[in-house]
């Protein structure tokens, strides 16, 4: 850290906590060292000085973290016909960051989303401060200029622990949303879908539950959302019932959010089921089964959201391991975002350059730690593929550490795949529509002063 650090005062300077940056190519430059010491130095008020350090380089270096919300409402009045990838990365971050912003400005794209999922927060290890400044420092390592979309995703209420006693879960991710806010995610995806009472006959009765929790964490993000800022929030109808979401369902919820939720502006977006299941369904020799979405229903819930809501439209999740022929027909029933996570992951764990020996130490350790999440009649292909996810996190610091020949070529197979999603979704050329629609507000954050000593 030393060295980095005495480089660094070289060109940036901190005063009254506020970051300048004195030499751009030079602090381009010190970013792989910069981001490595703020994910692993040992101890943790360092890490978190340097992560924002990290983040108020790269303001200044013009990768603003920024709210969709314009880009969203335009999308409500007049849709442009693509789809926004939002993007979960779980394991190799920074690298994957890297290799997304290098094929964005290459495409020439602006609307794609990075997000992290409550439930990954936990399993990879990556607090919301710490994702924001791996993202935003791959932003500046790459030379990318504009706003950067870093959103919550699935801030969910978990329903046993809801119905055993709401309030300190409805707390607990109150807290997540303060975190994120603060660590400048300014889109956040609430999932209070987990809370529909099937055993009500009127769907709005059904969906009641949903909505005024919704409602609840909405007010929430309006009362702490920075000035200057609004956050853009999502809504979902959601996986409850195992079924595919209705035009009626996503009625009766944002009827019902908008009677009840009084703090100002609603959600952009509302995440609807169509058939898909997070993560693809695995079958038992750890392939993974066709999924068939319903793509009329999608088109149909879109156009509703907004014709009649001015919505950005509905958002599909998991839909990252459908075959690459299918991701056309997102801009062409005008859904206005869909989630991708696992295809990314099956691409880094199924790529041949990750050494056999390297992938059996970490199936070694799901197995060793996780062995009791094994379902009865799962084979061991389906239970490895189920868990591996939890992979990332607790051995976060070796796949950082693989070598430059094993990571290059599973690099190269992500920007294939981000060529094609961005031009599937109809994404390319979309940064002249975000720079005109979203203007970032630089929300200012102190560093301490003593963060390069």
């Amino acid at each position: 850290m030393a060295d980095v650090s005495a480089k660094l005062k070289d060109c940036i300077s901190i005063s009254d906590g506020k970051v300048q940056v004195k030499d751009a190519d030079s602090v381009r430059g010190l970013m792989d060292a910069l981001i490595y010491e703020a994910v692993f130095n040992p101890d943790e008020e360092k890490r978190k000085g340097l992560q924002r350090l990290v983040i108020e380089i790269a303001k200044q270096m013009g990768a603003v973290p920024a709210s969709i919300q314009s880009l969203y409402e335009e999308m409500g009045k007049n849709y442009p016909g693509f789809t926004v990838p939002a993007i979960n990365i779980r394991g190799l971050t920074y690298d994957t960051a890297k290799t997304i912003f290098r094929k964005a400005i290459e495409k020439n794209a602006g609307a794609l989303i990075f997000e992290i999922a409550r439930s990954e927060i936990g399993y990879t290890k990556q607090r919301p401060l710490e994702y924001s400044a791996a993202v935003l420092a791959a932003a500046v390592k790459e030379g990318f200029i504009g706003p950067v979309f870093i959103q919550g995703d699935h801030f969910q209420l978990v329903r046993r622990y809801y119905l055993d006693d709401p309030k300190p879960e409805t707390d607990y991710v109150k807290g997540l949303i303060k975190e994120a806010i603060e660590a400048e995610f300014y889109n956040i995806d609430l999932d209070t879908s987990t809370l529909v009472d099937l055993d009500k006959k009127d769907l709005k009765e059904e969906q009641r539950p949903n909505f005024e929790a919704a409602a609840e964490l909405a007010t929430y993000i309006r009362e702490i959302e920075p000035a200057g800022v609004t956050v853009s929030i999502g809504g979902e109808i959601g996986e409850i019932g195992g079924k595919n979401s209705t035009p009626e369902e996503l009625r009766a919820y944002l009827d019902g959010f908008k009677e009840v939720f009084k703090a100002g502006k609603g959600v952009s977006k509302l995440s609807v089921q169509t058939g898909t299941a997070h993560g693809g369904v695995v079958l038992p020799d750890g392939s993974l089964a066709q999924v068939k979405i319903d793509f009329d229903t999608l088109m149909e819930m879109s156009e509703i959201a907004r014709r009649e809501y001015g919505l950005s439209g509905a958002v599909q999740h998991g839909a990252s391991t459908l075959p690459d022929e299918a991701f056309h027909k997102f801009p062409e029933t005008g859904t206005s975002e869909v989630h991708l996570a696992t295809g990314f992951q099956n691409i880094i764990y199924d790529n041949p350059a990750l050494p056999a020996a390297f992938r059996d130490e970490v199936y070694k350790y799901i197995h060793e730690n996780f062995s009791k999440e094994k379902k009865e009649g799962q084979t061991d292909d389906q239970f490895i593929y189920k868990t591996r996810k939890k992979g990332f996190g607790p051995l976060k610091q070796k796949w950082w550490d693989l070598p430059v020949d094993v990571k290059e070529p599973i690099m190269k197979e992500l920007s294939d795949k981000f060529d094609l999603l961005f031009t599937e979704l109809k994404v390319v050329n979309s940064k002249e529509i975000v720079d005109r629609t979203v203007k970032p507000v630089v929300v200012e954050k102190k560093v301490p002063e003593d963060i390069l000593e």
